[in-house]
């Protein structure tokens, strides 16, 4: 492989987040569309996409796309792939998921098997062989069909990248650490300003924190598919990347990072995934009710995901909850909040109109990110 496209999934209406850490790592950008952006690369991009992207779901290497409005068009696209390229003659390979948004074939179980067929045809030919043993690495195949075109890669992560590895126990319905980490890098929040969650959970927020302001990569402590793809990537690609990750750690970061939760039973399990994550000493959390928020310090950063009624709380306990949560931060006059939640009266009884409001798709949940701006600190010197 020399150039090669990749793709990478992500949260709805979180694209340009992602796009620009792709940036970051020194790549070009083929393409951005809803939930999703492309990017050119080689081997050991996939190797530091998986190691080093904070905010992907995963990395998929595009194997091509076409265009089809039948079963017929499906095998024959599919069949013209350059399978052999990627899939070894013991590989294992199914098409894990398939998902249709305004395309005539829209049965998932049906586009899966008659494109694992497509494969198998393809690869009987170029192995010159009529059966495969599929008992070596694991090649998941992936398909989008948008407006007929069939987009096709193999999965290159295996679990979502949002399982870090530290997260081994959850609270009450957790946020996701890729969604956390592209909410706090949507915020002008940098390591040198206080940082503070009052509904911390198991501590998604705070960790995740920690984690940008130690330079700590969110893949480095996990496996990944396409480590057992050593006809495409050689190990020492994957060994390099991890030693990249090394080296960009800070280790002697000074940071004021905390947690509160109502719920002890809570606090404990977000300490226990700090520890896991190696951050729990950059960290303070504690057992502390919303009423109760308040802080010396100015300038300060609230970042939370309050609940909003969704199976967890009554409904009825709601406005309570905000209005104590809008009467603390009205204390903290000099900080800025930034809250993503699902619950439609948020505004009113926090007290206050957002001065921005992104609408984003947690799952097939809609939330919004409400930004409430405070002033700029002082300039030093």
């Amino acid at each position: 492989m020399e150039r090669i496209e990749l793709i990478a999934p992500c949260h709805f209406g979180l694209e340009s987040v992602l796009k620009r850490e792709i940036l970051d790592l020194g790549y070009e950008i083929s393409s951005v569309e809803d939930g999703r952006v492309s990017f050119y690369g080689d081997e050991a991009s996939i190797c530091r996409a998986n190691i080093f992207l904070r905010t992907a779901e995963r990395v998929l290497l595009k194997v091509g796309e076409f265009h089809a409005v039948t079963f017929d068009e499906l095998f024959e696209g599919t069949k013209k792939l350059p399978w052999e390229e990627y899939i070894t003659e013991n590989g294992k390979f199914w098409v894990k998921k398939a998902s249709s948004v305004k395309s005539k074939l829209f049965s998932p179980s049906d586009i899966q098997s008659i494109m694992k067929k497509a494969i198998v045809e393809r690869m009987k030919k170029q192995y010159h062989r009529e059966w495969f043993p599929e008992d070596g690495a694991e090649f998941p195949i992936r398909v989008f069909l948008f407006k007929d075109r069939v987009t096709v890669g193999i999965d290159t992560s295996g679990e979502s990248l949002h399982k870090r590895g530290y997260r081994r126990l959850s609270g009450k319905a957790p946020i996701t650490e890729t969604l956390a980490a592209a909410l706090i890098m949507l915020t002008p929040w940098k390591k040198d300003r206080i940082l503070v969650d009052p509904f911390c959970g198991s501590g998604t927020f705070p960790i995740e924190a920690a984690m940008i302001a130690m330079s700590v990569a969110p893949g480095m402590n996990r496996y990944f598919t396409a480590e057992e793809w050593t006809n495409l990537i050689p190990k020492r690609l994957w060994y390099r990347s991890v030693e990249e990750a090394n080296d960009r750690i800070c280790r002697d970061v000074i940071v004021d990072i905390q947690g509160y939760d109502i719920d002890s039973n809570v606090v404990k399990v977000a300490r226990e995934n700090a520890k896991e994550a190696q951050v729990d000493h950059l960290i303070h959390f504690q057992q502390r009710p919303v009423k109760e928020l308040n802080h010396s310090k100015k300038y300060g950063f609230i970042i939370t995901n309050p609940p909003y009624g969704e199976r967890l709380e009554e409904k009825s306990e709601l406005p309570s909850l905000y209005q104590a949560f809008g009467e603390s931060v009205r204390r903290l006059d000099s900080w800025s909040v930034y809250m993503i939640t699902g619950y439609e009266d948020a505004e009113r009884y926090f007290g206050r109109k957002a001065d921005k409001n992104r609408k984003i798709y947690n799952g097939m949940l809609k939330t919004y990110f409400y930004q409430f701006m405070g002033p700029k600190p002082p300039r030093k010197g």
